[in-house]
């Protein structure tokens, strides 16, 4: 669609370039800017453009544009809020979505935008009426219906108004009334009270009594007399009778129409299929109460102002006021207007360029208007944050048909694919110890097993009263909380259990149980120490992968591969993970392209592979839903631009962030309504009622209301207040309302979020670090071996451990109150203290991983005297320095090493040195030689960037 300046107008020019809001009022024919502290002040005889712009996770803008017609609004105004409404979509790039927003039957996302609720005033600008004045206060009743937005309208203030269905509010000069429906839900009556907060604090000041009615109470109450005295005294309310305004659009047939030059023309066929849509043309899809208008991307701008033009035309030809219009752009449909299709593909063959939005960035550029919304760039991508502590202390069982056995420390973290688990895990909170109980589903395990594993651990959660959250996870799909509790993560193939064997037996299949003797080829994979998995695949070369680094046995003969895609990083998570599959084995290094005839014989021949790594399924935009289950049928409804507040207590919600779901269960929802929490999570994920492609083993999270845990409440700016005592129920908003504002919370805010799509979700770097950030006898001390007195034993004994693999390091946990460069210093003594001592008693949690040794420059390593055990072991310890990792590039203090001649250290020496760090060839080359062959001093070459230290030791023969 071409863009000339003749159709931009001058008042959108730098609109939609940043998160937020703006709405624009006609005025002569003309969208004029509201200012920011009148909005949400809507008047009813004018008409309005809004645009709500939304950051995504990916550093995308999106787009909702809306156009509000007043009941008194002239058909003038509201032709030119439609025509300007296609103006600024074409604007913004012609991506947006586009609604049609009738006075008293607004969507629920429109509504979203002003919480708690918008109220219209009397009057109006363009079209000529006199704003009402607030000099003397009115006595108004209003009528509010809805369970998450409120609709809020002005009715006369006579009983006959009344109903038992609905609530209603009394706004008098000194008091405030909620009369709650009979037939009301307690959801609708808690947020009305939101509205009743609106109006204290927008019509009194925020100084007024409020009461709340319950319809079918007598005079007896107090409260109850004096609001039935603004009536002329109680009389029981006749039945609900529907008026005009209340009476909905029959449920139509889905027609389809085709616009040409402003004409609506059906589209016969048999059914509606995504191949009738012509990119060079405008549509009309009548749905009765939803009227779709589909707009082509190969279309101009008069042919979309045309075809908005035609949709208003048949609206009021059928006499149809009260539909709702929404304009999509091909490629940006929505999922409701895709929903009514019987077949739409998953990808359209549409090009969607930048094309049209350079256009406008360029021509706005001109004007001398700042263009850097326009043309936002993604961010770059950065590894996901487990957003849980890590220090707990963790337990795993193993289930064996209805029964499940406790693992020893040492197994915990190695699964079988053909078995399931459940893993308990506890760790500190802000004020008490937090649960997570987890199931884990082998590949290859039996359903039998699946379904005790479940029950056993629902059983576990509700022996502690609910206050853990419950998780399940299929293998392949494990979410990074649970690499992080597990640190390192070992998948064998075959299984222990005995529904296993029956599994194979059923199948007809042979058992292919992992032994420590045979022929076995592990994949490596993870982001470091703190997140490292081997999982056994099919010893056959089409199992390599150019991206990974792979460990392959068989018997005595051990093997490390590096694909040539791989980063030293990678490179050294395959040293600390032989040392759990094979320890106290020296490995056979092969680079890719250079591997010997006998790793190509044990894989049974050298064949094609991959090089593409392997994706995972990425976090999304979360979405927040409200869940009504009965008779195993799900219904939900989405909740837009969602805060905690919108969590009630008698609900079930479902936050959907497509890699993974979280079930929230309220307080006060019903005992039989919460066991089947599982299940809603399973149903949401088979109807994928937002057509993303959810898979059915994605992780599912049930989170109580008041428990709720790290990595779900980053998505919200949290108050634990809300969720502690009453949650967030009606008594809870009552009190708060009567008395006169928020109470002072118990607790701090969980976090300070950051903001995007509206919302709050990923706190920054500062705040990354919390879970790391604990007190110092909470540190869980990790190494490579079992238990810690093997870790003793490694020290004691050099030549007993893979000497590819560094000694490990123990990281300190810093106080939030306490700096890392102040507590450096400070707590040195007391953790090497604490260190020595975790020798002589192994500490609660034995399972323990591999880390590099971080050398301080200012304590250099003495050199052991001969044959001294004790002096090893105690220099060794002082050389743990406790610190921060070094930073990439800074220089690590190698004094002390052997010194072995260049001929001996590089890799195609006939006569190699095999004591070595094979990861720091250059550090025992003596000074001379290093500077030599290097050109440059050590300190130097430890200046230079991983990626070119790494290029010149390539060039060298020594990486």
């Amino acid at each position: 669609m071409a863009v000339s300046m003749r159709d931009l107008d001058p008042a959108f020019q730098g609109a939609g370039q940043k998160a937020g809001t703006e709405i624009w009022r006609i005025e002569n024919f003309h969208p004029v800017p509201v200012p920011k502290s009148s909005y949400g002040k809507f008047f009813t005889g004018d008409s309005y453009v809004i645009l709500n712009t939304i950051a995504l996770k990916s550093g995308a803008l999106r787009h909702d544009i809306h156009y509000w017609l007043g009941k008194d609004t002239s058909q003038d105004e509201a032709g030119t809020a439609a025509i300007k409404t296609v103006e600024l979509d074409a604007a913004l790039g012609g991506r947006a979505v586009q609604y049609r927003e009738i006075q008293g039957h607004e969507t629920e996302k429109f509504l979203s935008y002003f919480k708690p609720c918008i109220i219209p005033q009397e009057g109006g600008v363009a079209s000529g009426f006199k704003h009402a004045e607030a000099e003397e206060h009115k006595t108004r009743l209003y009528v509010c219906k809805g369970k998450h937005v409120v609709h809020v309208k002005e009715v006369s203030f006579a009983r006959s108004s009344l109903n038992h269905d609905d609530i209603f509010i009394l706004d008098t000069n000194s008091k405030i009334f909620q009369f709650n429906g009979s037939n009301s839900s307690i959801q609708e009556r808690a947020k009305a009270l939101e509205v009743v907060q609106y109006i204290k604090d927008t019509y009194h000041d925020g100084k007024c009594e409020v009461a709340a009615i319950e319809d079918g109470k007598l005079m007896a109450d107090a409260e109850t007399g004096e609001f039935w005295g603004f009536f002329g005294g109680f009389a029981p309310l006749p039945r609900k009778t529907a008026n005009d305004d209340e009476k909905t659009v029959d449920v139509l047939s889905t027609k389809l129409f085709c616009i040409e030059k402003g004409q609506a023309e059906p589209v016969e066929a048999d059914s509606l299929a995504r191949e009738l849509l012509d990119t060079n043309k405008c549509y009309l899809l009548d749905c009765g109460l939803e009227v779709f208008v589909w707009l082509g991307r190969n279309t101009s701008l008069d042919e979309r102002k045309s075809a908005s033009g035609a949709a208003e035309e048949l609206l009021r030809g059928l006499d149809r006021p009260k539909s709702q219009i929404i304009r999509v752009i091909e490629g940006f449909e929505t999922v409701m207007f895709r929903s009514k299709f019987n077949s739409w593909p998953q990808t359209t063959d549409v090009t969607v360029s930048e094309d049209g939005r350079g256009k406008v960035a360029a021509l706005l550029k001109r004007q001398g208007v700042n263009v850097k919304g326009l043309l936002k760039a993604a961010p770059t991508k950065e590894e996901p944050q487990p957003y849980i502590d890590c220090t707990g202390n963790l337990q795993v069982w193993r289930i064996n048909g209805q029964e499940k056995t406790l693992l020893p420390a040492s197994d915990q973290s190695k699964f079988y694919s053909g078995d399931c688990y459940i893993f308990q895990y506890s760790y500190p909170g802000e004020d008490k110890e937090e649960y997570v109980i987890g199931t884990w589903f082998g590949k290859q395990s039996s359903e039998e097993e699946r379904t005790s594993a479940i029950s056993l651990a629902s059983k576990m959660v509700e022996s502690l009263k609910y206050l853990p959250a419950q998780a399940r996870m299929y293998e392949g799909n494990e979410p990074i909380q649970f690499y992080a509790i597990f640190q390192s993560f070992i998948v064998f193939k075959g299984g222990l259990s005995d529904g296993y064997k029956k599994y194979i037996a059923g199948k007809e299949i042979p058992d292919e149980t992992y032994t420590e003797d045979g022929i076995a080829l592990f994949r490596v994979q993870g982001s470091g120490p703190d997140n490292m998995q081997a999982i056994q695949v099919e010893p056959v070369a089409s199992s390599l992968n150019s991206s990974y680094c792979y460990i392959l046995h068989s018997g005595s003969s051990v093997f490390t591969w590096s694909g040539s895609l791989t980063t030293p990083e990678d490179q050294e998570l395959v040293e600390r993970q032989l040392d759990l599959i094979k320890p106290n084995v020296q490995s056979k290094p092969q680079k890719e392209g250079t591997e010997s005839e006998q790793f190509w014989d044990l894989l049974g021949g050298k064949t094609e592979y991959s090089g593409q790594k392997i994706g995972r399924v990425a976090e999304s935009d979360p979405h927040l839903f409200s869940c009504t289950f009965s008779k195993g049928n799900l219904k939900v409804t989405q909740i837009f631009n969602f805060t905690q507040d919108d969590l009630m207590t008698e609900d079930i919600f479902i936050l959907d962030c497509h890699s993974d779901i979280f079930v929230w269960v309220g307080q006060q929802v019903d005992s039989k309504n919460r066991v089947h929490a599982l299940t809603i999570g399973e149903k949401f994920l088979e109807h994928d009622f937002l057509l993303e492609k959810l898979s059915g083993e994605a992780p599912i999270y049930i989170v109580m209301e008041g428990s709720e845990p790290p990595f779900f409440t980053r998505f919200f700016s949290w108050d634990s207040a809300k969720s502690a005592m009453h949650g967030n129920s009606f008594q809870r908003k009552l009190a708060i309302v009567k008395n006169g504002g928020t109470p002072t919370p118990d607790k701090p805010k969980r976090r300070a979020p950051v903001s995007y799509g509206g919302r709050s979700s990923v706190p920054d770097k500062s705040q990354r670090s919390r879970s790391m950030s604990f007190s110092p006898d909470r540190v869980r001390v990790r190494g490579r071996s079992p238990a810690f007195n093997a870790l003793a034993a490694t020290f004691e004994n050099p030549n007993a451990r893979n000497l590819s693999t560094p000694p490990p390091v123990v990281r300190k946990l810093y106080p939030k109150s306490v700096t890392p460069d102040s507590a450096k210093l400070a707590s040195r003594s007391s953790a090497i203290a604490a260190l020595t001592a975790g020798f002589e008693k192994p500490p609660a949690r034995e399972t323990l991983i591999p880390r590099s040794v971080k050398v301080s420059p200012e304590a250099p390593k003495p050199k052991p005297e001969a044959n001294s055990k004790e002096n090893t072991m105690s220099s060794r310890i002082e050389a743990l320095t406790i610190q921060e990792d070094v930073k990439e590039g800074e220089a690590e203090d190698e004094e002390g090493l052997p010194i072995h001649p260049y001929e001996r250290l590089k890799i195609s020496s006939t006569d190699p040195v095999t004591e070595i760090d094979v990861t720091k060839r250059e550090t025992y080359l003596s000074t001379e030689e290093f500077r030599e062959k290097f050109g440059m001093a050590k300190d130097a070459f430890y200046k230079l960037p991983k990626w070119k230290q790494n290029k010149l030791k390539m060039a060298l023969q020594l990486f």
